[in-house]
């Protein structure tokens, strides 16, 4: 595998771990797919941080590297969420299209992992939700503009554009915005549950599950 190359910050780290990764995985795999994507989030974010687009550049960084460690735990072989699953199961599947594959791993990252890494940045800092929200937002605001130029590269040519395309159909079933607002009334609500571990714990398990049968559904094999 590839040498992780010199780092300058921690937000550095997380790229050269993805810049491996999509080294070493084939380039049709399924994780491979949404792993260009991520890398592509990633970087815009890192040059953001260098040129002062965050209020707080500590605040965005510890979010962007939190956030990124729980989809980097699951690409490098450790045990995946229920959310991730569904992309781990179909990720070799010849019936499942790249834009599917790019969807539900946004899905699982977005619907899931953002919202528990709000909870992890605001205890590594020691501040409250509402505190990271600016940082929240402006993330939010890159992940949808490269979201925007996945669509356009992922999708198949004009021809194929029709309303009763299977493809159109599942891409226009789910947006990353409704998942970006969902994310940030998890992670509120997880904040407030942090007092109340059996709750905090059947409420993430629970969006869990949600999160991953949304997965499970956009990676529906579809015909040539």
């Amino acid at each position: 595998m590839a040498q992780l190359e010199q780092l300058t910050t921690p937000l550095d780290g997380v790229v050269a771990r993805m810049r491996v990764l999509d080294a070493a995985l084939p380039r049709h795999d399924g994780v491979a797919v949404f792993n260009r994507v991520y890398l592509a989030v990633t970087e815009a974010i890192d040059r953001c941080v260098d040129t002062g687009g965050f209020p707080d550049v500590r605040a965005a960084s510890t979010l962007d590297v939190r956030f990124a460690e729980r989809y980097l735990r699951v690409a490098e072989g450790g045990r995946p969420p229920a959310c991730w699953r569904p992309l781990l199961l179909f990720r070799r599947h010849p019936g499942v299209r790249p834009l599917q594959f790019a969807l539900s791993g946004i899905n699982a990252h977005i619907g899931h992992d953002l919202a528990l890494a709000v909870v992890d940045a605001c205890r590594t800092l020691g501040c409250e939700p509402a505190e990271l929200e600016d940082e929240f937002e402006l993330v939010g605001d890159i992940l949808v503009s490269v979201e925007e130029r996945i669509r356009e590269e992922l999708m198949p040519g004009p021809d194929l554009l029709q309303v009763a395309d299977p493809l159109t159909h599942l891409a226009g079933s789910w947006s990353l915005e409704r998942a970006r607002d969902a994310a940030w009334s998890a992670a509120r609500a997880l904040w407030a549950l942090r007092g109340l571990p059996d709750l905090a714990e059947e409420f993430t398990e629970r969006l869990d599950a949600a999160v991953g049968l949304t997965g499970r559904m956009l990676l529906t094999p579809l015909p040539d």
